[in-house]
């Protein structure tokens, strides 16, 4: 029994360990959108993971955050939420959001973040 108590605080600890993205890049990282599909981006989104479980940045137009708890290498925007201006780049920001959402893998290699699906889909984001 002993033994179980002692060992219980290790066992916890190693659960808690955060898989998801946020655990393995840096949390004060600032992603900035350069392509999708292949294309330069040719507006302004921005993506952090300024700590476990969450993504927020700057879309278009509006500030959005989301749930992002699936392990690395998997991706999913979960519950985007977003702040709610008009401007003239909705339709952009609709796009983004879109894509965003469609996202299932990620891959982080130092500065870049590519985030990619099945489809063959693709944003490319880079750190400053």
């Amino acid at each position: 029994m002993l033994r179980l108590v002692l060992t219980l605080p290790i066992v916890l600890t190693a659960c808690l360990k955060d898989e998801s993205v946020s655990g393995f890049v840096d949390s004060s990282a600032v992603y900035r959108l350069e392509e999708v599909d292949g294309q330069v981006f040719g507006a302004m989104a921005t993506l952090t993971f300024p700590e476990f479980g969450m993504l927020q940045g700057q879309a278009p137009c509006n500030a959005y955050s989301a749930q992002q708890t699936v392990p690395y290498p998997w991706f999913r925007a979960e519950a985007l939420v977003s702040t709610k201006r008009a401007c003239p780049d909705m339709a952009t920001e609709t796009a983004f959001f879109s894509g965003l959402q469609a996202m299932t893998l990620v891959e982080v290699n130092g500065s870049v973040l590519i985030l990619s699906n099945d489809d063959g889909a693709e944003m490319v984001f880079r750190a400053d």
